[in-house]
C-alpha cells in the first residue's frame, strides 16, 4: 500500500513538474515573441533612451513576477510533499495570475506603447497601399471607384443646392406676380 502511495505521489509530482516546465517554456516563448515583435515594430528606428529604460524596467518587473510565481509553485509543491491538501487548480491559478501581472507590467511601459504606435502606423500605411491597389484594379476593370462615387455624390449635392436656389427664386417671382 505504501509503495502505491509513493508511486502515485511520484507520478503526481512528475506531472506537476512537466506542467510547470511546459508553462514556463510557453511563457518564455511568449516573451521572446513579444521582444521580437518589439524589435520588428521599431524596424530601423532607434527609440529614445528613456523609452528603452522604461521597457527594460517593465521587462524586469515582469521577470520578478515570474520568479515570484516559481517560488509560490515551489512552496505549494513542498506543502503537497509534506502532506497538505493542495488542489491542482492552485498551481494553475498561480500561473494565470502571474501571466496577467507580467503582461500588465510589460504592456504598461512607454516602450510597449511606442512599439504599438509604430505597429499601428505601419498597419495603416499598409492598409492605404492595399486600398490604392484595390482602387487601381477596380478602375482598370472599368468599374467606378470610391473616388468616382464620391465625385458623383458631390455633384448630386451641388445640383440639389442649385435646385433649391432656383425653387426659392421661382417662389419669389410667383409671390411678386400674385401681388
Amino acid at each position: 500500500m505504501s509503495e502505491n502511495i509513493q508511486n502515485d505521489w511520484n507520478e503526481m509530482v512528475e506531472q506537476m513538474n512537466d506542467a510547470v516546465a511546459d508553462s514556463m517554456e510557453q511563457n518564455m516563448q511568449a516573451q521572446a515573441a513579444l521582444v521580437e515583435a518589439w524589435s520588428d515594430a521599431f524596424d530601423n528606428s532607434v527609440p529614445e533612451e528613456d523609452v528603452v529604460e522604461d521597457g527594460i524596467e517593465g521587462y524586469n518587473r515582469a521577470y520578478e513576477v515570474w520568479m515570484d510565481a516559481a517560488e509560490q509553485m515551489f512552496e505549494k509543491t513542498t506543502d503537497a510533499a509534506e502532506g497538505e491538501d493542495v488542489e491542482p487548480t492552485e498551481f494553475r491559478d498561480i500561473w494565470l495570475q502571474s501571466a496577467n501581472e507580467a503582461f500588465k507590467e510589460v504592456m504598461s511601459t512607454s516602450a510597449f506603447a511606442s512599439a504599438n504606435g509604430q505597429l499601428v502606423e505601419t498597419m495603416m500605411e499598409m492598409q492605404q497601399e492595399v486600398d490604392e491597389v484595390t482602387q487601381d484594379t477596380i478602375a482598370q476593370m472599368g468599374m467606378p471607384t470610391r473616388d468616382d462615387v464620391e465625385e458623383v455624390g458631390e455633384r448630386i449635392v451641388e445640383l440639389e443646392r442649385r435646385q433649391h436656389d432656383v425653387e426659392q427664386k421661382l417662389d419669389r417671382v410667383l409671390d411678386a406676380l400674385e401681388e
